[in-house]
């Protein structure tokens, strides 16, 4: 995708005693999104709340601020206050009328051009959520199919899902505040992954989303793999904390968490752990609950954890809060590897081979995953409020699936208060999360979230960590 532009302007934003450079630019897009119809033209242009301008406009400023790392929602749209974003409809078709763009989104006066393809992503999943899947009687969203079906639709519609190619897409996790080491060690394994032909989709963010795209585009390279595909998924919630990264060439933006969550494991053919926080135990949570649900028990997924010889002890730990909480059936749904990238690709590379095997005897999609029960609990959006929050169901007599999905919705709830605009200013407004439970699932949670804490793995590397959360 191309743009032109008309010459800029530069200005100057000074916020909390800071100076922010930012530049305002006409951008013309060239590719399948050249013109939209009067109603939606109507839903971005209406800047009221039933609008979805204040939607676009913050994953705009997010893909705009790209490289600027911070993991802060509330902070980001504070900085840029004056930031605006307007869809122009001309008779040749549309462009985006920017005013006060992080002036690190433009070289010599025109826009990156891979931030260019990410602008337009964003205005392209936006539209295509409200007018085709949000209050559409055609996705049933309070049913599993219909949750599913509207998970492949924005994925069909964003063409990241492709017909015909063997399995061979790897879901890369982990976290955005992990230390140098750790963060060399995840381009070493998506190196490795690279030059066995494995394409990589993340997060899109920094720290251990942007190591593995970034060392599997040399391994492609040095295999001559020209279409090598680094694919990444997030969502309105975290894209200001996690902005894509450079190296993504194919980005999606699901309308919440579980439907991204939902699209990782669709789409993915194996999952790779790296060490993280958070977010990182809230995707292994979910994973785990679906895997360890009856109807899953058959189908091969994949799963490894890995990182450098230092993080031993933080892999130790989680399978440790694994096997108290969930039980060991839990624990055999993935294996530890420490300090050693080539296996991590070869392991990847033999389960995705009977990945292959399996779906092409059951005569599933190579692209899509259809064959995966996911519980309505796992897809049914959490609302991290301070009521939903001290009113999760933490004890263990429930099945572990279910209680997989609790933990999930605590881990989920601590990202937004860490990370989001909105749970950012709920903890702001309302105090600290409360979160009540039995004593033998809550102290393994305390454990662990204080392990995070203690490794800097919460927030950025020079940011002090204030906790959002109460464990009672």
């Amino acid at each position: 995708m191309t743009h032109s532009q008309q010459p800029y302007q530069g200005s100057v934003l000074d916020h909390s005693q800071r100076k922010y450079q930012t530049i305002d630019a006409v951008v013309s897009p060239v590719g399948p999104l050249k013109v939209l119809s009067k109603v939606e033209m109507a839903k971005l242009l209406d800047a009221s709340q039933s609008g979805l301008y204040s939607l676009f406009r913050s994953c705009a400023l997010a893909v705009l601020n790209s490289g600027n790392y911070m993991d802060d929602g509330k902070e980001l749209l504070e900085r840029y206050k004056n930031f605006s974003i307007r869809v122009l409809q001309e008779e040749r078709g549309i462009k985006l009328d920017i005013k006060g763009a992080p002036a690190s989104a433009f070289v010599d006066g025109k826009m990156i051009r891979g931030i260019t393809e990410h602008l337009f992503a964003v205005l392209r999943d936006v539209l295509y959520a409200s007018a085709e899947i949000q209050n559409n009687p055609k996705f049933d969203l309070d049913t599993q199919e219909g949750t599913t079906d509207a998970v492949f639709h924005m994925l069909r519609n964003a063409m990241a899902l492709q017909s015909g190619v063997e399995p061979k897409l790897i879901v890369c996790w982990g976290g955005h505040s992990i230390s140098r080491e750790e963060y060399d060690y995840t381009k070493e394994v998506g190196y490795q992954m690279g030059l066995r032909g494995l394409d990589i989709c993340t997060g899109c963010g920094p720290g251990a989303m942007k190591g593995p795209m970034k060392g599997a585009n040399i391994g492609h390279a040095k295999q001559r793999i020209k279409a090598g595909r680094y694919l990444g998924i997030t969502e309105p919630g975290i894209i200001a904390a996690e902005a894509p990264n450079p190296m993504v060439n194919e980005l999606v933006i699901l309308p919440d968490i579980e439907k991204r969550l939902e699209a990782f494991v669709r789409s993915g053919h194996g999952i790779v752990v790296f060490p993280g926080g958070a977010g990182t135990a809230e995707e292994i949570l979910y994973l785990l609950g679906i895997l360890l649900h009856p109807d899953n028990r058959d189908i091969p997924f994949p799963v490894i954890f890995t990182g450098p010889e230092d993080s031993a002890a933080y892999f130790e730990r989680i399978h440790e809060f694994i096997g108290t909480t969930l039980g060991e059936e839990a624990q055999q749904r993935y294996q530890i590897i420490v300090d050693d990238p080539p296996k991590v690709a070869r392991e990847m590379l033999e389960g995705v081979k009977h990945v292959r095997e399996f779906r092409r005897h059951t005569n599933d999609a190579f692209y899509f995953n259809w064959q995966l029960k996911i519980d309505p609990d796992f897809q049914r959006p959490f609302v991290p409020n301070h009521e939903n929050m001290r009113s999760l169901e933490l004890h263990k007599n429930q099945a572990s699936h279910e209680l997989a999905a609790n933990l999930r919705r605590v881990f989920s709830g601590i990202v937004a208060g860490n990370v989001k605009d909105e749970g950012i200013r709920a903890i702001e407004e309302h105090g600290h999360f409360e979160i009540h439970g039995d004593p033998e699932v809550m102290l393994p949670v305390d454990e662990l979230l204080a392990s995070f804490v203690a490794q800097n793995r919460m927030k950025l590397p020079g940011r002090t960590y204030r906790p959002c959360y109460r464990i009672i």
